[in-house]
């Protein structure tokens, strides 16, 4: 008698793709901001990484290293338990799996997402600079006579973050699917 393997290939898509949303982030940031032209501040902002640099001066946060540190390994565990998960999706030990797995990139996307929509309004209040999301504009502080041109971009890994992010809620409403009792007919001979 032979024994059917089940493999969740959405948890094994969603779980390579988080490592591979890794490799990416590290190099590529999900957004970007500039003032001046050429540059005279940038940032470079990932979950796993972040640049900061002044006159070409790159300067190091340590907290925000330690942060991005912690998002990485997070971010890690999830997607090696997802993969995990998706070889052995019927194992007693496989939803607990899942339930960790699954989670990691969304928090990732859900606060980034969040800090990306809360560093524009808390510049408006505090300083009185209208910094678009994604785009350019000139930008002058309340009462100054100053100003400065500024762009941002959201860069291609953040929408790879999304497709991850679905990913992962597909892997969870798929477990569903594979875990699901197969009911035979009396008097029907089971499958082969």
């Amino acid at each position: 008698m032979m024994m059917e393997t089940k493999i969740n290939f959405v948890a094994l898509a969603a779980g390579i793709s988080s490592l591979l949303l890794i490799a990416i982030s590290l190099f590529v940031p999900w957004w970007q901001f500039s003032v001046g032209s050429p540059a005279n501040v940038q940032i470079n902002f990932s979950p796993v990484n972040f640049n900061f640099s002044h006159a070409s001066t790159s300067i190091a946060i340590p907290l925000v290293s330690a942060v991005n540190i912690a998002c990485l390994l997070t971010l890690l565990a999830g997607g090696i338990i997802l993969t995990i998960y998706a070889l052995k999706p019927t194992e007693p030990y496989s939803k607990q799996l899942l339930g960790f797995g699954f989670k990691k990139p969304i928090y990732t996307l859900v606060a980034f997402t969040a800090i990306l929509i809360a560093v524009p309004i808390i510049m408006q209040v505090l300083v009185g600079i209208s910094v678009p999301i994604n785009g350019s504009a000139i930008i002058s502080p309340n009462g100054s006579n100053q100003s400065a041109s500024v762009s941002t971009l959201i860069n291609w890994p953040f929408y790879f973050a999304i497709v991850v992010a679905g990913l992962c809620v597909g892997a969870r409403l798929y477990h569903r699917n594979i875990t699901k009792p197969i009911t035979i007919a009396p008097g029907v001979p089971p499958p082969q």
